[in-house]
């Protein structure tokens, strides 16, 4: 899928009206069952939820796709439970820790780093720039 058709269309994409904490719901909710309603839908909503610099750096969607079914992040996809931390939040910067159990039973802790976006499509959302492991 060519980056110009971001973002994916019939999915969530960001909104002023979420919080950070909802942009990371949000993506959990669709990695969770990640092939409702068609295949890869969740990993298509975490790359609708990535901001533009997260895009440039694991774009075009085939990669970040890619990228979401690696090992390192394998256990985002249809997992079995996420237990999210608070919200740690300053001005247009947050961070939240979730520690998710994978479908395998492995438990992994992520930690989603967003910021508001000031250009672009989704001036004034909540975009991840980045998810690593802690």
């Amino acid at each position: 899928m060519p980056e110009h058709e971001y973002p994916v269309a019939d999915l969530p994409t960001p909104s002023e009206t979420y919080s950070p904490g909802d942009a990371v719901a949000l993506q959990l909710d669709a990695l969770g069952t990640n092939d409702d309603p068609f295949e890869n839908a969740g990993i298509m909503t975490a790359y609708n939820f990535a901001s533009p610099a997260n895009r440039r750096s694991t774009g075009p969607l085939d990669r970040f796709i890619a990228m979401v079914q690696s090992p390192q992040y394998r256990p985002m996809i249809d997992f079995g439970e996420a237990v999210r931390g608070p919200v740690e939040r300053t001005e247009n910067y947050a961070e939240q820790r979730v520690t998710i159990t994978g479908p395998d039973g492995r438990t992994v802790t992520y930690e989603f780093g967003l910021s508001v976006q000031s250009v672009g499509e989704f001036r004034g959302c909540w975009q991840t720039d980045r998810v690593v492991v802690v």
